[in-house]
């Protein structure tokens, strides 16, 4: 078998609130947010996300993403960073290099495929992840509650700082659920 989610990140400011939500359907998604991270973290986050939520399975994962930094980042990018120390083919470091190293441990082992979908174009699950991510950056603006969703069933999320995952060039970020 394979799950099928749409990942996807927002963020309203670059850096600004942000959110992240990965969605397989209408009764197993997630949702959460930072006060202060740009859209790519957001992106990336989704994907780490779906990537622990789902790390129980022995299920085939697909991901669609609507970010094409993401899946070349994560399928083309990954090995030649690795390789030269987390540093870009210029020698400059990687940018989210510790939110990387954290998608590379969690992808290990793991069947994985991603598809680039377009972004707002109707595709239904990236519209329902794109919808609750920029909800969780919206609540997270304005101070309220965001809405986490149910998660994946079997996965207990449990608090965890994501702190030290956000990259260099944005600060004051605040955890949320892993």
């Amino acid at each position: 078998m394979t799950i099928t989610a749409a990942c996807d990140g927002s963020c309203l400011g670059n850096p600004g609130p942000a959110g992240w939500a990965w969605v397989i359907n209408d009764e197993t998604w997630q949702a959460g947010g930072l006060a202060r991270a740009t859209n790519n973290v957001g992106e990336l986050l989704a994907v780490l996300q779906l990537l622990h939520a789902t790390a129980h399975t022995d299920e085939r994962l697909h991901i669609l993403c609507d970010s094409q930094y993401v899946i070349r980042s994560l399928t083309e990018w990954l090995p030649g960073w690795k390789r030269r120390g987390w540093k870009r083919a210029n020698k400059k470091p990687v940018a989210n290099a510790e939110l990387m190293r954290a998608l590379d441990t969690a992808m290990a082992g793991r069947e994985l495929q991603f598809t680039w979908v377009r972004g707002h174009a109707g595709h239904a699950l990236n519209e329902a992840a794109d919808r609750r991510a920029n909800a969780a950056a919206t609540a997270i603006q304005n101070g309220s509650e965001v809405e986490t969703g149910p998660g994946y069933p079997g996965h207990q999320p449990s608090l965890a700082a994501v702190d030290t995952l956000v990259s260099a060039d944005v600060d004051s970020a605040s955890p949320t659920l892993f």
